[in-house]
């Protein structure tokens, strides 16, 4: 237990000095452009966010190990938000008072996540669509901090700045350029100290270097170069400003409030994804599973607690994270530890932080959101395959850098859906196509009846469809379908693959059923799930659309619960019309058989008295698997099917056989146990011949012995013919 706790306490203690700076940054950038003391403002805000995100998303989360903090997508938010409030004409109070709501209803919005359990539909945000919402948001960053980094002054853009060299501060871009070195090179050489601890102290050496040069002012107050005091020493400025603006809160009218609610929906939108992103990696690294609904309720209730104390909100960050995991960290204390951490940094270092200067701030920044910036989804443009995924990449970008984060989300949402059509309607929803004199059921015929369903069976057409039935792929169905229309009289839909479907769907098939009710033909549906992956009842459904009516007359869609049930209808119908399904109420005597067609009378009848009668009921077992028996049945009327079991509640069906045919000759040839088992499906009537009473009459009888064992072989020849010519289409 020590052991563990030493880990957590190291590893709070790394991650805080990873976040702290990055929150002292992002602070300053959201409130700095409002002027005045709002950049000393705005570093307490970064620290109070990272303490209380740290303290309740810590302590409440379903990630341990996972380390929360004011973030790159809450500060691009947060600034674009302030910068065009303070374009508007709003006052600085006011601004700060409305940026303390929005973080309080994104915290809000985060709880409501977590209520309704859609923490699991956030964390599949499609990957172009957040890689090019981070890469727009490390732009913005970027573009935000370029005129911090070269000390321009009156609140110039990164174009206006970059273009006035004649403004420029030249000691602001050297202690940026050394903040930024330090950054990037540091951890080549010292990995025991987080790289932005070791830029943030090259960026204060930096200056207090110039100041002994007598280059820059030694004083922290009323120096636009550096962060400035916080406070008045104990806090109770800032106190102050916190009850005043809370005070303003209970003056706000409802129709400022509804205004701030879709900039609060994308936030938590933004903040939940990085969390539950910076979730999944932990996840993987550590062979855990988190709770990301129990996650989105505790970063909620961590970025309510942060806006109730005038900090910053914030999201589970991966650098901070991952620094804390190598650290040793092995619970969620770690996280708790971070937060106490960065309170105790702020007592004892308060004073310290005024000397931060603006430009090392905004060079930790630019390196940030440099490495926000997705570059290897430049790859994207080398296939073809994936260039529409890089548009959607530059779509978002170029939204977010153009009009505003808000309107970026908003395209990103759309272009998300317009990615899952497109992956919908790209897949071939009909999987297989066969027709009737391909593919054949269990049902087990006589030689003519395969002839001639060989020969009529291309009055059937089975689809194996697969994917989703909506409106972008009805269109597809429709044209797969559209030729056999004309020319089948049987369409039989394989449903069991199918995984939704919607009203367009249902409507383009009760279009086909008409059509094919117009030349006497019938639409069937098979395997229809009896829950989809959402848990949606496709059958009920397609009754409540108007598709399948219950207990109708006429031509309506007919129902099977399985393709080979189907198919057995169709051959019967087919037979019939052919005229070779005999009528099944008489039973066959032995010469009427198949098996023994123009055998000698004499020989037959000196057979018959060998073979046992025997009537079997409906459901009845004939044999079971295992058995020991050498016996051929030869059904005189009714059916038997042979299924195989595969648990003590299921079974596969192998085949079922009808008049004139024959079963059991397996056993009946090598004597070896039943391999399946047999049951009468209707009340069955057989001839029963053991291989023991046929060795004694092939004794007297041997060519009509020889002629028995000689039409097994060809029947089994034939159907096995059958077989091979069926298994060679699905193959191709």
């Amino acid at each position: 237990m020590g052991k563990n706790m030493a880990g957590d306490v190291w590893g709070g203690l790394a991650a805080m000095l990873v976040a702290l700076p990055s929150a002292i940054a992002f602070g300053v950038t959201v409130y700095a452009p409002l002027g005045g003391t709002q950049a000393a403002q705005g570093a307490m805000a970064g620290i109070l966010g990272a303490m209380a995100l740290g303290l309740v998303a810590a302590s409440l989360g379903g990630a341990p190990r996972l380390i929360s903090a004011p973030c790159a997508p809450a500060v691009a938010i947060f600034s674009a938000f302030a910068l065009e409030r303070l374009a508007q004409g709003s006052d600085v109070a006011a601004i700060v008072l409305m940026l303390t709501l929005v973080g309080l209803l994104a915290g809000g919005f985060q709880v409501l996540f977590g209520v309704l359990r859609v923490g699991h539909l956030i964390k599949y945000m499609p990957y172009p669509v957040v890689s090019g919402y981070l890469s727009g948001v490390g732009l913005i960053i970027i573009g935000s901090q370029i005129p911090k980094l070269l000390g321009t002054t009156g609140g110039l853009t990164m174009w206006a700045a970059l273009v006035a060299p004649v403004q420029w501060n030249m000691r602001s871009l050297l202690i940026g350029a050394v903040t930024a070195a330090v950054m990037v090179w540091a951890p080549r050489v010292v990995k025991a100290v987080p790289a932005a601890i070791l830029g943030l102290l090259a960026g204060v050496l930096a200056y207090l270097a110039l100041g002994l040069a007598g280059l820059v002012p030694m004083v922290a107050g009323n120096n636009v170069m550096l962060v400035g005091p916080l406070t008045g020493g104990d806090g109770s400025s800032f106190l102050t400003a916190l009850g005043t603006r809370w005070q303003a809160a209970a003056q706000m009218d409802l129709g400022a409030l509804v205004s701030l609610l879709f900039p609060a929906l994308t936030l938590a939108g933004l903040l939940s994804i990085d969390t539950l992103k910076t979730c999944v990696v932990l996840d993987a690294m550590t062979r855990s599973r988190h709770d990301s609904n129990r996650e989105l309720i505790a970063q909620g209730c961590g970025n309510l607690c942060a806006s109730v104390v005038g900090g910053m909100p914030g999201a589970g960050t991966m650098g901070a994270t991952l620094v804390n995991l190598s650290s040793g960290a092995v619970s969620r204390w770690s996280g708790m530890f971070e937060g106490m951490a960065a309170l105790a940094a702020f007592a004892l270092l308060g004073g310290l932080i005024a000397w931060v200067p603006v430009a090392a701030l905004a060079a930790i920044l630019i390196v940030i959101g440099v490495r926000m910036i997705d570059r290897s989804s430049l790859h994207f443009l080398h296939a073809r395959a994936t260039l529409l995924d890089f548009l959607v990449i530059l779509s978002v970008v170029t939204t977010a850098l153009t009009v505003s984060l808000i309107a970026a989300s908003a395209v990103g949402v759309l272009l998300a859906i317009m990615l899952f059509i497109r992956e919908q309607v790209s897949n071939r929803v009909v999987r297989r196509r066969l027709l009737g004199s391909e593919t054949f059921s269990k049902r087990v015929r006589t030689r003519d009846e395969m002839a001639s369903l060989v020969r009529h069976g291309e009055q059937v057409v089975v689809c194996e469809l697969q994917g989703s039935l909506f409106f972008g792929t009805t269109q597809q169905l429709y044209s797969a379908l559209e030729a056999d229309l004309k020319t089948r009289r049987f369409v039989i839909l394989d449903m069991r693959r199918v995984q939704t479907v919607d009203v367009t769907a249902a409507h383009m098939l009760e279009q086909v059923r008409e059509m094919l009710a117009e030349r006497d033909g019938r639409l069937i549906l098979a395997d229809i799930p009896a829950r989809s992956p959402s848990g949606l009842d496709i059958k009920a459904y397609l009754v409540e659309a108007g598709l399948l009516v219950p207990h109708a007359e006429g031509h309506r869609v007919k129902v099977f619960p399985e393709v080979d049930t189907a198919l057995e209808w169709t051959e019967d119908l087919i037979l019939n019309e052919a005229a070779l399904t005999p009528s099944t109420e008489t039973a066959l005597e032995l010469h009427e058989m198949e098996l023994f067609r123009q055998r000698n009378a004499q020989t037959l009848v000196a057979m018959e008295a060998c073979m046992e009668r025997r009537t079997v009921q409906a459901g009845g077992i004939i044999f079971s698997r295992g058995d020991a028996g050498d016996e051929l049945f030869l059904i005189r009327r009714g059916a038997v099917r042979i299924v195989l079991p595969v648990s003590d509640t299921k079974s596969h069906h192998l085949g079922t056989f009808g008049r004139g045919s024959f079963f059991g000759e397996m056993s009946f040839l090598d004597g070896a146990a039943r391999s399946a088992d047999a049951v009468a499906f209707s009340q069955t009537d057989l001839y029963v011949l053991s291989r023991k009473v046929y060795n004694q009459f092939a004794e007297a009888h041997r060519k009509t012995a020889l002629d028995l064992m000689e039409g097994i072989a060809s029947t089994l020849a034939s159907r096995l013919r059958y077989t091979t010519a069926e298994l060679r289409v699905l193959e191709s």
